[in-house]
């Protein structure tokens, strides 16, 4: 009896399937991405440039040292307590804010409902929060920190655009990503952050011995 040939099986359309199969799976997987904050680097500045002078009141001295110990003012404080504490210092309104281009004092915080001491900072335009790591200080500590900060200038943010606009803040700007031609959400949201401007310095890292 004749052998019979087996028929050759055709694999080109296996190899077709499996390379869409393969896009497919590429598209549609979820990669995981490192986690960060999300800040504007300031330009170098010239090297004759003269920085303003700012008055020891209206800096918030947070400091993280190599052991992740948290020391604002110089003080020791649980990183639980950090919000609260940025939110007394910025929304304090001890004094006049920044003065107008034509040379006209600034005006008091009359949206502040800090204690306005006169040790503490004089208005929210004029509130500065700088943040000093050391060079072994761990990344997470760091970022957390800088959340807790950011965390405070929200809830600044919220309460003064309920008050104003009978929203969050949040909701706000939202609103105003999804809809950038809309000139009345762009004022709003222009208006609590100039109210609230989120001033955060970072400054140079300590070294270790």
């Amino acid at each position: 009896m004749a052998k019979r040939d087996l028929p050759e099986i055709n694999a080109g359309s296996m190899a077709d399937i499996a390379f869409l199969l393969l896009i497919f799976f590429l598209v549609t997987t979820t990669m995981d991405v490192d986690s960060g904050i999300s800040k504007k680097l300031s330009e170098k500045p010239p090297p004759d440039y003269d920085p303003p002078k700012i008055k020891e009141k209206n800096i918030f001295e947070v400091n993280i040292n190599r052991n992740n110990e948290l020391l604002v003012e110089g003080e020791r404080m649980e990183l639980r307590n950090l919000k609260e504490a940025a939110i007394k210092f910025i929304d304090n309104g001890g004094g006049l804010g920044n003065s107008s281009e034509d040379g006209t004092p600034g005006k008091p915080c009359d949206y502040c409902k800090g204690e306005k001491s006169p040790t503490s900072s004089d208005h929210p335009s004029k509130a500065v929060i700088s943040v000093q790591s050391d060079r072994l200080t761990e990344y997470g500590t760091y970022v957390v920190v800088q959340d807790e900060l950011l965390k405070a200038y929200t809830e600044l943010r919220n309460r003064l655009s309920k008050e104003r606009y009978g929203m969050l803040y949040t909701e706000l700007e939202e609103q105003y990503k999804d809809n950038r031609k809309n000139e009345e959400l762009k004022k709003k949201v222009e208006d609590i952050r100039n109210a609230y401007p989120q001033i955060i310095s970072d400054a140079e890292p300590t070294s270790a011995n």
